[in-house]
């Protein structure tokens, strides 16, 4: 029994939280792993679109300077179609920048020749993210980008108007061509260090998610590796505690068939020792023999009365709920003797009272149950021989637990007895006593957490101690 209840009283840790832990580590997971897909997706468009704006660029000057040279206008044309690209995304940044997401942005972005499929990321990083470190910088160079687009599409104008007016020098094709050189020099370092930003964005981002990953792998793996601990701890312990109420099942089943086996034999000894009472008692005529029969007649009934008593004292021990409440120790010892009065010799017996504690929370069913089968054994088993019998009751408080003490200096118990009085139907005077007294009072006492002690040494007497927990049979 006491296995059984220190197993039942483990306690482990709610497996519903680690579940709970581990699915927001997997949505976590999701959420970041998609965000930062989309973020690394979004930098792709951006540098995929910056070898656009610079093939754009490049081919713009390489046609601007033909058509210095050669004046012919279908350079001229490509020149412009080519300065569309750049020009593109210089009118989704700015765009973007001043008016956020827009038809002009993102129609600016399809001039740079961006893909279709890339314009949402494109336009979700910049909104977004226009302010993190690496991205601000990157626009920054994207600006002054620009800026040398709108120098070059200057110069691409006054070269122009100066072929229409055929007024354009060799001095003029010289100057221009240094300009165009510089700004495609000057062009050729903001988009490398354009590129170069993104890229150094980008790896930062995978070592950042390759260790939020790797931390949140830990926490799952951590997590399911616990939950995976406690439910094996705990089909253990479940299979521990079906061992135990097994045990205690056998056990029960062993009792059950010695009580129903002995209940069965002693419920009918005494009614067939009335039945062949009666049969003698009614062929007697002598008053004095009848007187006699009478007496046997009244032993067996007492005997039946008090197995039955026994039986009710087992079956309520077993089957009331604990009832922790204030109890009378006083009034129960008062009722409980007064009840006992009808036994032999129990008028001649002294009894003693010292109640240090009177009343104190417990049971009352099982302490009633405790001190009256106590009492009556104390009672059943003086010593009549002795010239003065006496049973001394105690109740005190020792080491924080209430203590009930009862001696007396009847029979004794024999040495050889001890160890079984315990014992269902174990009795070392089967004439006094069912055998059932102290199994219960023993099984009474663990109900209400308490434990009991015996002394006795035989012809000189024996002493019964009763330990309870003090304070709501904690």
């Amino acid at each position: 029994m006491l296995k059984g209840q220190v197993l039942k009283n483990l306690r482990f840790p709610n497996v519903f939280i680690l579940l709970l832990i581990v699915f927001i580590s997997c949505a976590l997971l999701i959420c970041i792993n998609f965000f930062t897909i989309k973020i690394l997706s979004a930098n792709r468009a951006y540098v995929n679109g910056e070898s656009h704006y610079s093939k754009g660029q490049k081919d713009a000057s390489r046609h601007l300077i033909t058509y210095l040279y050669t004046r012919e206008a279908e350079q001229w044309k490509l020149y412009n179609e080519e300065l569309k690209v750049p020009q593109g995304d210089g009118i989704a940044r700015k765009t973007l920048l001043k008016a956020g997401d827009n038809i002009a942005a993102r129609k600016g972005f399809l001039t740079g020749r961006n893909h279709k499929e890339d314009i949402d990321d494109l336009v979700w990083l910049f909104i977004h993210f226009k302010e993190i470190p690496f991205l601000a910088k990157a626009i920054h160079e994207w600006e002054q980008g620009d800026q040398l687009i709108d120098e070059l599409y200057v110069i691409g104008t006054e070269i122009n108007a100066k072929v229409k007016r055929n007024i354009l020098t060799l001095q003029d094709q010289q100057k221009y061509l240094l300009q165009i050189s510089q700004i495609s020099d000057k062009l050729t370092i903001n988009e490398r260090n354009f590129s170069n930003t993104l890229g150094e964005g980008t790896r930062k981002i995978k070592t950042l998610l390759t260790i939020t990953n790797i931390f949140f792998i830990l926490v799952i793996i951590c997590s399911v590796s616990c939950y995976y601990s406690i439910m094996v701890r705990r089909l253990l312990t479940s299979k521990k505690e079906i061992e135990v109420k097994n045990e205690n099942l056998l056990l029960v089943n062993h009792e059950l068939d010695r009580f129903v086996y002995s209940a069965s034999h002693d419920l009918r000894s005494p009614i067939t020792s009335l039945q062949g009472l009666i049969e003698i008692t009614q062929l007697e005529d002598n008053i004095h023999q009848i007187r006699d029969y009478l007496t046997l007649m009244h032993q067996s009934l007492t005997r039946q009365d008090q197995f039955i008593s026994d039986i009710i004292d087992y079956s309520k021990n077993k089957r009331k709920l604990i009832i922790i409440e204030p109890v009378s120790l006083q009034e129960i010892f008062n009722e409980a003797i007064a009840q006992l009065m009808h036994i032999e010799n129990a008028n001649r017996i002294e009894i003693k009272k010292e109640l240090l504690i009177d009343e104190i929370q417990s049971d009352g069913l099982r302490l009633k149950i405790i001190i009256s089968n106590l009492l009556s054994n104390a009672i059943k088993y003086a010593d009549s021989s002795k010239q003065e019998m006496f049973i001394s009751i105690k109740t005190y408080i020792s080491d924080g637990f209430n203590k009930i003490e009862i001696a007396d200096n009847g029979i004794g118990i024999k040495d050889e007895f001890k160890e079984h009085i315990f014992e269902m139907y174990f009795g070392t005077n089967k004439n006094k006593g069912s055998g059932l007294g102290l199994y219960i009072v023993k099984e009474a006492v663990e109900n209400i957490k308490g434990t009991i002690f015996v002394s006795s040494e035989n012809s000189i007497g024996s002493k019964f101690i009763v330990t309870i927990p003090n304070s709501n049979g904690t």
